[in-house]
């Protein structure tokens, strides 16, 4: 699979920002697609994931609340998956990836399989 994040940039204190991820390859319909991200110095953590039919979601706890996950397919081997996130805060400052797994939650990284090549979120404060 190919996933491309897009979307980032620099965003002030309290603001929302939409990240997006463009995933091609076959059989998409097997996948969930979930949102990481990784600050300086820290491990990546998991934010959200959705399934391939769009009606089952996870979100982590550090996610709950201010994280909308959703997803389009545009075919079988096109879809985008979108991260909502509002109140940024300046600990939310992170490379944010999305990956291709098998399995909603737990979001373990290893688990996943594939990957962007990341955006870089940063939050002004």
């Amino acid at each position: 699979l190919q996933l491309v994040e897009s979307g980032g940039g620099l965003v002030t204190l309290g603001g929302s920002l939409t990240l997006s991820c463009a995933v091609s390859g076959p059989n998409l319909d097997y996948y969930v697609i979930g949102w990481f991200r990784q600050a300086p110095g820290k491990e990546r953590e998991g934010l959200a994931s959705i399934g391939n039919d769009r009606a089952r979601t996870y979100y982590s706890d550090l996610a709950k609340g201010r994280v909308t996950i959703s997803r389009h397919d545009t075919d079988t081997e096109n879809t985008v998956v979108y991260l909502q996130m509002n109140n940024l805060q300046p600990e939310d400052t992170a490379v944010y990836y999305c990956a291709a797994g098998n399995t909603l939650a737990p979001m373990y990284p290893l688990w996943f399989h594939d990957w962007g090549q990341g955006t870089q979120v940063t939050v002004a404060s």
